[in-house]
């Protein structure tokens, strides 16, 4: 009886490593190749689709504003301003910022909540490709293996990939566009002041208007104004100016600066 009992066992333990590998084995091959995007540009992301769905759900007319740049003709100052905020060790980690993780874990453990994110670039860029904004452990294990695939690409490649399709604003995708529309102007002369309210966007790019700065927008921008100082990017006195002109460009108080 005991013989037959482990034979079953070791049966069923078969089967069960069988199904897992199965399982493992269909989850790889249901993840789409980040090898195409090495030199092709996407015509449309999850993100994109999800919004023209909404938008025809709602019987508007669905919009959309993109044009792909190089690097090259985006801004440094807002290079700088979208690592600094969004993902400061970007070119330290492979995709998975396993320090911040640790971090956002600890403090949500401190406060017996969960706060802030720890999202690198490589991962929202895999959700906004491919995953849209579903909140699923399914989702977040997709997109960490997804954004892994990415990095392949390099770090240059991702970050590029990024800012041409990053949401800034109603139905306005990537730098090029984001410039345009909120400065009239090309992504590529992008002053750190009108970087810094760009990349204060990306958290809530369809609620944060930078011709109508909510106290939050104004705050962020100019928090994210200082870490070009924090980062040796600017110097003193140049970053007192961008103070004064963001305080400007924004109707804030200097003290808002501070």
């Amino acid at each position: 009886m005991l013989k037959r009992t482990r034979k079953t066992l070791g049966q069923a333990a078969l089967l069960a490593a069988a199904i897992l590998c199965l399982a493992a084995g269909l989850f790889f091959l249901t993840l789409p190749s980040a090898e195409p995007l090495r030199i092709e540009n996407p015509r449309a992301t999850a993100v994109m689709e999800m919004r023209a769905e909404q938008a025809e759900e709602r019987g508007q007319t669905v919009r959309r504003s993109q044009q792909w740049v190089p690097m090259a003709r985006i801004s440094p100052w807002l290079r700088r301003a979208v690592v600094n905020s969004e993902d400061a060790r970007f070119y330290e980690h492979d995709g998975f910022d396993m320090v911040e993780t640790e971090a956002v874990l600890e403090l949500a453990a401190e406060r017996g909540r969960l706060g802030r994110g720890a999202s690198t670039i490589t991962q929202q860029l895999a959700k906004n490709l491919w995953l849209g904004e579903e909140r699923t452990l399914w989702r977040k294990l997709r997109e960490y293996f997804l954004a892994r695939r990415l990095e392949d690409l390099g770090k240059r490649r991702v970050l590029e990939l990024y800012l041409n399709v990053a949401e800034w604003g109603e139905g306005i995708y990537g730098a090029e566009a984001a410039a345009w529309a909120w400065f009239n102007k090309p992504a590529v002369e992008l002053s750190p002041e009108e970087s810094s309210v760009l990349a204060a966007m990306l958290p809530a790019p369809r609620r944060r208007n930078p011709q109508h700065p909510t106290a939050r927008l104004r705050k962020r921008a100019f928090e994210i104004l200082e870490l070009y100082g924090i980062y040796q990017q600017l110097t003193p006195e140049q970053l007192e100016e961008s103070r004064a002109r963001l305080a400007d460009m924004l109707g804030a108080p200097m003290a808002a600066a501070r």
